[in-house]
């Protein structure tokens, strides 16, 4: 399979998790609709960036860099309803805006809004694998008995882990790879994306499922 047909399936696998939450989405509760939202925004903006490419815009980095801030937002959230614990949700509050004021300090003295974002992608990313490692330790420490893989949230914590995890040293050496391993680049992140919209799909869903 060639890269461009790769790149098109990922970006048709966006529309998946959004169709999925449609179909269930008067079983999700608060913390998947937000979840639902984001993956909205996520294929909005794919299929706005790839028309913009078929019109000529060559750099569509300022809204990467407005994209990844909306990340931190929308996983902030969910990880704020997520977190059983006061004092993580406290820490989680810390680490988003700590996260955004990072980012943009990168955007003011590192990386301007028409670089691509390496180093705020890479803030991102550690932060979303620092919450979805928290989260499946709260998950699996839980007193009550509770089946995980019935569990929405489950699923797209581990979509999440899977994908930021992945793509963490893409982001980091951007631009050496996109010199030097441009086509490699693409092909792994196209190939995560799928993946990880698949598993997003599959905790979509999920049906509420009750704690013994």
């Amino acid at each position: 399979m060639s890269v461009s047909n790769i790149l098109y399936l990922s970006i048709i696998s966006g529309a998946f998790p959004v169709i999925a939450a449609i179909y269930n989405y008067r079983h999700l509760d608060k913390v998947l609709k937000i979840v639902a939202a984001f993956l909205l925004i996520s294929v909005l903006l794919d299929w706005g960036l790839e028309i913009a490419s078929h019109h000529h815009v060559t750099n569509n980095f300022p809204a990467i860099h407005l994209f990844i801030a909306v990340n931190v937002l929308f996983f902030g959230a969910v990880y704020y309803y997520a977190f059983f614990s006061p004092l993580l949700k406290k820490i989680a509050i810390v680490l988003i805006a700590a996260a955004l004021l990072a980012m943009i300090c990168s955007t003011v003295f590192i990386e301007d809004i028409w670089e691509y974002p390496s180093v705020s992608n890479t803030i991102l990313s550690l932060l979303l694998i620092f919450f979805s490692l928290v989260y499946f330790y709260q998950l699996f420490t839980r007193q009550e008995f509770v089946h995980i893989e019935k569990q929405g949230l489950f699923w797209v914590n581990a979509g999440i882990l899977f994908y930021y995890s992945t793509n963490i040293f893409l982001f980091m050496l951007f631009q050496r790879m996109l010199s030097e391993h441009q086509e490699d680049f693409y092909i792994i992140h196209n190939v995560t994306n799928i993946i990880a919209n698949i598993i997003f799909s599959v905790g979509l869903l999920c049906k509420p499922q009750t704690t013994a």
